[in-house]
């Protein structure tokens, strides 16, 4: 299993603050959190991955604090647990960088780098980091399967695949078929509220991941997961 915050070159930015907002938010968040990471994060698994799992942004006292996607926080249970369990990561939780987590064959990254107030980028805000995403997916020439967790996701990477969302309506187990001979796969985010109120189940959230398996085996030679 290979897993690396690796950053795409002319791609992610650590240092990025061309949200104003946001970065005074980071900022702060610094001032007050010192042994926060407190600022854009990068994506984690995979070099070349098969999947792609794209994120709203980084929880404040998740990946905003330990510096990886969907680490140390709740929303992160469900996902880890899953990808586990379909043998794409070696262990079902993420509670810090270094903790010895690797994922094969998949990658996580956000829709926004940087965690905003009260968890809820402004459109300008998701356009304006959207170039990032665009960069990881032009350099990502192994990948078959984009799964998208929540709208604010979705559009995130239609807008970076260049299709219109009219042309492809989020909804949840939605399989979309895109440019490249690629797939885009919709779920619900697998959020506190969504899990507790039962809008996104277990079995549902591991029907789209196991698709997302499907499709990225079906699309290469040899087996993602196990």
């Amino acid at each position: 299993m290979t897993s690396e915050s690796w950053q795409p070159p002319g791609g992610f930015d650590a240092a990025c603050t061309r949200c104003p907002r946001l970065a005074s938010y980071l900022a702060a968040a610094r001032r007050t959190h010192p042994d926060y990471y407190a600022r854009p994060v990068p994506a984690f698994g995979a070099a070349q991955p098969r999947i792609l799992i794209v994120g709203l942004a980084p929880g404040f006292h998740g990946a905003n604090r330990t510096g990886r996607p969907f680490t140390g926080d709740y929303a992160g249970r469900l996902l880890y647990s899953t990808l586990c369990e379909l043998g794409l990561a070696n262990r079902a939780e993420s509670l810090a960088v270094g903790d010895g987590l690797a994922l094969r064959g998949v990658r996580i990254s956000n829709a926004v780098k940087c965690a905003p107030p009260a968890n809820k980028p402004l459109p300008r805000e998701i356009a304006g980091c959207n170039a990032y995403l665009q960069a990881e997916l032009t350099q990502l020439e192994g990948l078959h399967v984009l799964v998208a967790l929540g709208r604010i996701a979705h559009d995130a990477a239609c807008l970076a695949l260049g299709i219109r969302r009219a042309a492809l309506p989020f909804g949840h187990g939605r399989e979309h078929a895109i440019p490249g001979d690629r797939w885009l796969l919709d779920s619900y985010h697998c959020s506190r509220y969504n899990t507790q109120t039962r809008r996104l189940t277990t079995e549902m959230f591991r029907s789209v991941l196991g698709r997302a398996c499907e499709l990225a085996e079906s699309a290469g030679s040899g087996t993602v997961g196990m």
